[in-house]
């Protein structure tokens, strides 16, 4: 069973420091933007051999496994994701292109199961940035989050609840490809997610018919 990953720290393109004190705001150096990119690349790194799932703290063990003082200021996670890509590409380029089509393929397979719910695949395997260890991550929407729980009750599909403080509700599944999260938001949270453009880090979101185009699937008739 393949374990998961996915960023715990809220994307940001603002940095904070290896230490948890708050940022002293400060002009950028070329010597600090050269770090900023040595630090990207060593969590991108420990983010991708080891599955590391909490993002801000990949970030400072890669300070700290490159002799940097607590103060560097750290990477946003769009400059993470950057050198994923870049990982991805000069280190596993057909393994990574392989397994992302299966962890797609996979979420493919659940959003027609969960149709009813408008699903929405987001994060690294929407991005295409993915890891063997990252999870499939699905936005579903949903008046009632137990009327979800009871599909797949009734369905005879195991899941956990997942518990975060203060968010949505959240299921996990596991199956064959990966771990499948399902992120089940209200009509009305989803009309006021802020739109791509408008946000800060535009997050890849594709429909269920954007991803059979994707992985050119027909829709069955």
């Amino acid at each position: 069973m393949r374990s998961h990953r996915e960023a715990s720290e809220p994307p940001a393109r603002s940095a904070t420091s290896c230490s948890s004190r708050a940022p002293v705001p400060r002009p950028a150096s070329l010597h600090a933007l050269r770090n900023r990119a040595r630090i990207a690349q060593a969590t991108a790194r420990l983010i991708a051999e080891h599955g590391l799932n909490d993002w801000l703290a990949a970030k400072r063990k890669a300070c700290r496994e490159l002799g940097l003082p607590e103060h560097e200021p750290l990477p946003g996670n769009d400059e993470v994701e950057q050198a994923l890509r870049d990982y991805n590409t000069l280190f596993h380029g057909t393994d990574q292109e392989a397994s992302l089509r299966a962890q797609r393929q996979d979420a493919l397979t659940w959003m027609e199961r969960l149709a009813e719910w408008k699903p929405l695949l987001t994060g690294a395997v929407a991005a295409g940035w993915a890891t063997a260890h990252s999870e499939v991550r699905l936005e579903l929407e949903a008046e009632d989050a137990k009327s979800v729980e009871l599909s797949l009750i009734n369905a005879g599909v195991p899941y956990a609840a997942v518990t975060m403080q203060g968010r949505e509700p959240q299921l996990r599944l596991e199956s064959p490809q990966a771990t499948v999260r399902l992120v089940i938001l209200s009509p009305q949270q989803r009309r006021n997610r802020p739109r791509r453009e408008r946000a800060a880090v535009a997050e890849e979101r594709l429909t269920l018919d954007q991803l059979r185009l994707l992985l050119g699937v027909e829709k069955e008739r």
